[in-house]
């Protein structure tokens, strides 16, 4: 009697798995020092062109604040009043990480200043929602503080559709407030711009920042995971 033939089947393929630091790559900076120029701790593997592009970013700030801060004391007797630090890191469906840095210290838009205010008055709106992210694929034109939303926002292409990333929000310091929320495609998006929400379905909700920054080509399976650090301000 001839042997029964066996057939074994084998899986084809391969698993990836990557584990996302709770309160995000950039959690240990930039840190505040006494009032000087923020020190930064950058996650391992960084490049050395990432960090020099951060460090021009926060020359430019400081130039564009000193500016800034003339001009309102001056003429309208205001300060300025707070800070937007945007950092990102791609996380490629192989399971490789890719950490872009510093990408961006600008907008906080007037309706995401009327909406605090609004909160502080008469708790009309609630400051705590300020905690999606979403992205887009349009960089024209660049951020302004009258910006209500993103210029082109992805949609479809992220999973779940329609649906911005909810943040993890910390305190990293007495006077920031950090969201981190990780973003994932299921198709092909050259990723140029973000915006930090208080609703999580794409196309609503009040606009709190809007950054601009050189193209991220994502794939199905990439996830793009934004650091977002707001500095507030004290003193007269």
């Amino acid at each position: 009697m001839a042997p029964a033939t066996v057939r074994v089947m084998r899986p084809t393929g391969a698993l990836s798995a990557v584990l996302l630091p709770r309160h995000g790559f950039y959690a240990d900076g930039p840190i505040q020092r006494g009032g000087n120029a923020p020190s930064f701790s950058w996650p391992e593997g960084i490049t050395r062109r990432r960090r020099l592009h951060a460090y021009r970013l926060e020359t430019g700030l400081h130039l564009r604040l000193a500016a800034k801060g003339f001009y309102r004391g001056l003429v309208k007797a205001e300060g300025v009043f707070g800070v937007g630090r945007l950092y990102a890191t791609v996380i490629r469906a192989n399971g490789t990480i890719e950490h872009l840095g510093l990408l961006s210290t600008r907008v906080i838009t007037d309706a995401g200043v009327a909406f605090l205010v609004d909160d502080w008055d008469n708790n009309g709106q609630d400051i705590t929602t300020m905690n999606f992210h979403g992205c887009g694929t349009d960089d024209t034109p660049g951020e302004a503080v009258g910006d209500t939303a993103l210029q082109l926002e992805s949609t479809t292409v992220l999973n779940p559709d329609n649906t911005r990333a909810t943040g993890t929000r910390s305190q990293p310091a007495a006077n920031q407030y950090r969201s981190v929320g990780t973003l994932t495609f299921d198709g092909v998006a050259a990723v140029v711009e973000h915006g930090l929400f208080s609703a999580s379905a794409t196309g609503t909700g009040t606009l709190w920042d809007r950054s601009v920054f050189s193209v991220i080509n994502v794939g199905s399976g990439d996830s793009i995971q934004f650091t977002m650090t707001v500095t507030i301000s004290s003193g007269g």
